[in-house]
């Protein structure tokens, strides 16, 4: 990855915002103990009052940061993942997830078809108007039955892409709504398609915040129907 792209990433510019607002404050505590040592009781209290503050703040960034990991930025239109499905046994798949940096991820999943969630963030008019695009996690994906009953009474099967104990910019908005005064909304988005053997199906997502998934031509021949939409 090249410094640009490096760059592009929200996280990363919040820490490196985070750490030098924490250098600030070391500095701020370095000049405190040098009024202290010098008997300058009121400029030491001044700079005291100031580390505490550059503390806070760089602790805020920073947990902003954390919270925007898995995040990334959402263009026209962004490649989410890669699915390619293949059959186990009656509505029994294994899939391999490709990401667009080229990670994978193999998951077994049940049912006919599946579905992909994504959490979108919008931002409020000044930050859009500033040129920050939307950003977007893969949050889900998950098995689903053509049959409603089979939905309601056969196995389920959802692979959650949330670590245990991680942060997560949702949790913060509604913890503390006005912490994250620049955010619009934060939303979800989903769609399915019917799981074949050997299929291949690329999941994006609209900057409108809309996920579309398109089988590759030989998946949507198998598929033997047009699809809606």
């Amino acid at each position: 990855m090249n410094w640009n792209e490096l760059l592009r990433l929200p996280a990363t510019l919040l820490v490196i915002l985070a750490a030098v607002v924490l250098f600030v404050a070391l500095v701020q505590l370095m000049a405190a103990r040098q009024h202290v040592l010098a008997r300058r009781p009121l400029a030491a209290s001044g700079h005291a009052l100031l580390l505490v503050i550059f503390t806070v703040l760089g602790l805020f960034l920073a947990g902003i940061a954390m919270s925007l990991r898995g995040y990334r930025f959402l263009s026209e239109e962004e490649p989410v993942v890669q699915i390619d499905s293949r059959i186990l046994s009656p509505q029994r798949w294994a899939l391999t997830l490709t990401w667009p940096d080229g990670a994978t991820r193999n998951v077994m999943l049940a049912g006919d078809d599946f579905r992909v969630e994504a959490v979108v963030l919008k931002w409020k008019l000044p930050a859009m108007l500033a040129g920050l695009p939307p950003l977007y996690r893969l949050d889900r994906v998950s098995g689903r039955y053509d049959d409603a009953s089979q939905e309601m009474n056969a196995p389920r099967t959802v692979i959650d892409f949330n670590r245990a104990g991680q942060s997560d910019l949702l949790d913060l908005r509604k913890q503390y709504p006005g912490w994250v005064p620049e955010v619009d909304a934060l939303f979800g988005s989903g769609v399915f398609l019917p799981l074949v053997d050997g299929g291949h199906y690329s999941v994006s997502l609209m900057r409108t915040g809309a996920l579309v998934a398109r089988p590759d031509d030989a998946t949507q021949q198998r598929i033997g129907q047009p699809l809606g939409g």
